[in-house]
């Protein structure tokens, strides 16, 4: 399995970045550059405990669907995402939002597995790890700038 973690300081109150990180509304504003839509989502705007939700997006040129479900929602401490079906082997995201003198630390814990055995351990290891990153990062820096406006 590849795993990153990535740490953002975020001036907001945790509550604020947890909310604004179960917004679905923001995560396709910060993947649109990739054409991400939602093609099912939670009912009522904001990811819940157990709520389901597909994408639909386009990477390397290939266009692809991924599930996934949201749980282990702790306000505003953390919650859990993860593939239920789409492109990868396997793939969990771990948010965790701590107080911090400067607001709140949200930390990223990114762990994936691309498909095809050894032949994706490769992919991954060579440039999907750090596209994921990028992603994420991505992701990470407009939801800091909406908080922060």
């Amino acid at each position: 399995m590849a795993e990153f973690v990535l740490e953002r300081v975020i001036r907001a109150t945790p509550a604020e970045a947890f909310a604004a990180s179960l917004d679905p509304a923001l995560h396709v504003e910060s993947m649109a550059r990739y054409g991400e839509t939602m093609t099912s989502g939670p009912a009522g705007g904001t990811f819940t405990e157990g709520s389901t939700v597909t994408w639909r997006a386009r990477h390397f040129g290939v266009p692809f669907h991924l599930s996934s479900i949201v749980f282990d929602i702790d306000p505003p401490h953390r919650f859990c995402d993860e593939q239920t079906k789409g492109p990868f082997g396997a793939f969990h995201h771990e948010h965790l939002f701590l107080e911090h003198p400067d607001g709140t630390l949200m930390r990223d814990t990114v762990t994936f597995r691309s498909p095809f055995g050894p032949i994706g351990r490769l992919v991954d290891r060579l440039f999907m790890r750090e596209y994921m990153r990028r992603l994420i990062s991505e992701r990470n820096e407009l939801l800091a700038a909406s908080l922060e406006r």
